[in-house]
């Protein structure tokens, strides 16, 4: 069984501070206490298509990934390791992110997608979010609502890290916001 959700949410700010706020994310200091479960993220690759506009990202994301004692006794660690992958193109205002776990995957697997793109309703002021993320664990499948509870408090602590993301995706856009002011905050 794979249990799937997605998420919306509409950041009251223009799309360049939304995507230069998503590249911040994870390596501003103010947020370790709250991305606390984020150990460690390496930029693999970056380049830039001089044709296209695109810049294609590959980062490595190491996760503290506590999950339910008895699967940590399988398992044998609580640490899983992931790549981000990103495309940005500027010219049609769109960011694409596609997060898969490496380590673990013959217990879980964890595909994670991320769209930011200009509000309908306001291009030049908003950005739209969404995220849709797919949870499946293996080798339980023959014990089916084992399973079924394993993916659900997955599930449940991806969406409780997801707010933890926005708020400080919003922390950081204030930030920038008050930063192009001239503002010190």
């Amino acid at each position: 069984m794979v249990r799937a959700y997605t998420q919306e949410h509409v950041y009251r700010h223009p799309w360049e501070r939304v995507t230069s706020a998503s590249w911040r994310k994870f390596t501003d200091p103010e947020n370790k206490r709250t991305l606390s479960h984020i150990l460690e993220v390496d930029t693999l690759n970056r380049k830039l298509d001089p044709l296209t506009g695109k810049l294609y990202t590959t980062r490595a994301i190491t996760i503290h990934a506590p999950g339910p004692w008895f699967i940590r006794k399988i398992i044998g660690q609580d640490i899983c390791h992931c790549v981000e992958s990103s495309v940005v193109d500027s010219r049609s205002r769109s960011m694409q992110l596609t997060t898969r776990n490496v380590s673990l995957q013959k217990f879980i697997e964890v595909e994670e997608k991320s769209w930011y793109e200009p509000h309908p309703d306001n291009p030049e002021g908003w950005t739209a979010f969404r995220q849709e993320t797919s949870i499946r664990i293996k080798p339980l499948s023959a014990l089916a609502s084992m399973a079924e509870k394993v993916e659900q408090r997955c599930a449940e602590k991806f969406l409780q890290n997801s707010v933890k993301g926005r708020e400080v995706m919003e922390r950081i856009c204030k930030y920038l916001e008050a930063e192009s002011s001239g503002i010190s905050i």
